[in-house]
Formats: C-alpha cells, structure tokens, sequence
C-alpha cells in the first residue's frame, strides 16, 4: 500500500507539471512523458481498486474469495499502458517526424524533467525498499518473474521504465536544442513509446500467468513435502498448490498412511500435518488433505 500510494502521488505531481510544460515547449517528448504519467497515476488508482475489490469476503458465488483480484487488475494495467502510453507515445513521436516543430522555452521543459527525475527516483526508491524482503537473494528480474504479489513487480516496472522515459525526453529535448532540429524530440518520443510497450507486453505476459492461477515456488513446495513426511505418512503421492491471492495458497495432496492405521489416528495425522504445512509457508490458508494407502509402492516413482 506504501509504494501504491507514493507512486500515485508522484505520478500525479509529475502528469500535471509535464502537461503544464508540454503547454509551454509544444515539446511531444514531453506529451508523450505526460500521457505516461497519467497512464501511470490511473494504474496506481487500479491497483488500489484491486486490493479492495480482493478484500470482498467470500460469498455462494466465490467460495474461495474474491483475491484474484488484485491480480486481474494488475492485467488491466498492463492493457492500459500499452494502448494510452505505448500506443500514442509512438504515433506521437512519428507524426513529430514526419511534421517538425521548434520547440520554444525548451529549458523549461528540461527543468519540468529533472524535477520528474527527483520524483521518480523516490518512488522507486520507496518500490525497491518494500520489495527487498521479498526478494531475498534473487536477482531483480528474478523477483519480477516469479513474484506472486502483482504491485510491487508493476511498480518497480512501471517506475524504472519512467526513469529511462524521462532520460529518453532529456535526450531528445537536449538534441533538439543543440542541433535545432525538432526531430530528435519526435525519436525521443518513439523511443519512449517502445519502451513502454515492452515494459506493458513483460507485465502482460507474467500478470496473465498470475491470473490463471500459479502454483507454490519450488523452495515453498519443498517445505510443504517435508512438513506433510515428518509425520506417519510413506509418502506424498501427489501435491497440488495454487495461489489464490498473493496471501492465500491453496493446497491440495495426497499422502500414503501405514495399512491398518486407526482412524483417530488418521485424522490426528492430518491436522497435524496441516498445522506444520502452515508454520512452514504461512501463506498455506487452505489445505485439504486425503490419506490414502500406498497402492503404488514397489510399481515407480511418486507422482508429485
């Protein structure tokens, strides 16, 4: 909620002073910056609206909640920053092109961009520390791909790619103004455009993956098996996980008790797996477990 919140309050600042310099410079670099920080503000607003749509509780219709929402409004801000940042910025910067014009007061427009610089920079400041205890020891890409939380990787996103969106309108002001000609602000503005479509089409893909319904992390899943061996159970004859939301895993499995084992003893087994399931990955909030006898012992592998 922190890095939501800073992120709307930055973007909101930045959308209108960019404006206001477009308004001055006639700058498209400096259009297309506006459009993005106003694209940029509505996502934060989305976000915002997923995490309150999630909290709904559940009802006859959604028995098991309603948290995919934040993941389905995670979705919607990528299509947005695709179509009213990417889209235009590139149809922006080939109509500058194709039709110059001289930009005047452009250092206003270069003194609107370095005050963007600072906001963003807290933003993503403030982004990149929330994110550090979810990240562990991976790499920052590696948290992007395999994050089950869907703000954080769209801010930090959404917050690098309006840093360099930013360098990228510096370029083509700064060019524009020393070679008077007005087309290196039109290249600036497509460059900004194709990267906002490349940041949109990253968040598409892994929002989309998130949507569907993604399972428990290979360390997570580990922990999970270990909890449910460390009773009576041979073994596990199969797992299933899913998350819900990004606080709510889903877990489903199968596992193989002693022949003739009582059946007081079988549902103490269960609930005390299901107790150690939970203190090993907290997330774990629904877990169903079958006990079953070991069939396949002697005829190959467990199916996990």
């Amino acid at each position: 909620m922190k890095t939501i919140l800073a992120a709307l309050s930055a973007n909101l600042g930045i959308a209108i002073a960019k404006f206001v310099g477009f308004a001055v410079t006639g700058s498209s670099s400096m259009l297309a910056e506006g459009v993005h920080s106003m694209a940029d503000t509505a996502n934060q607003a989305l976000l915002l609206l997923g995490r309150k749509q999630a909290s709904k509780r559940p009802d006859r219709l959604h028995q098991f909640g309603y948290g995919r929402n934040r993941y389905f409004y995670a979705f919607v801000v990528a299509l947005v920053l695709f179509s009213m940042g990417s889209v235009f910025a590139v149809y922006e910067g080939i109509e500058k092109i194709r039709h110059p014009e001289e930009l005047s007061s452009p250092f206003v427009a270069i003194a609107i961009l370095l005050v963007a610089v600072a906001l963003e920079g807290y933003s993503f400041h403030t982004a990149r520390g929330e994110s550090k205890a979810l990240k562990g020891g991976q790499s920052w890409w590696g948290f992007i791909r395999r994050s089950r939380n869907p703000e954080l990787p769209v801010v930090l996103l959404e917050d690098s790619g309006a840093l360099v969106g930013l360098v990228l309108a510096l370029a083509g002001v700064g060019l524009t103004m020393a070679t008077g000609d007005a087309v290196w602000d039109g290249v600036g503005t497509v460059l900004i455009g194709c990267l906002l479509g490349a940041i949109a089409i990253v968040l598409i893909v892994e929002m989309k993956s998130l949507l569907i319904g993604e399972a428990a992390t290979e360390e997570q899943e580990g922990r999970i098996l270990a909890a449910m061996e460390a009773g009576l159970a041979e073994r596990v004859i199969h797992l299933r996980t899913q998350y819900l939301s990004p606080d709510e895993l889903l877990v489903a499995a199968k596992i193989a008790l002693p022949p003739g084992t009582p059946l007081d003893e079988v549902a103490r087994q269960v609930d005390a797996a299901e107790a150690r399931i939970r203190e090993a990955v907290p997330v774990a909030q629904l877990i169903y477990i079958e006990p079953d006898l070991d069939r396949a012992r002697g005829a190959g592998s467990a199916d996990r």
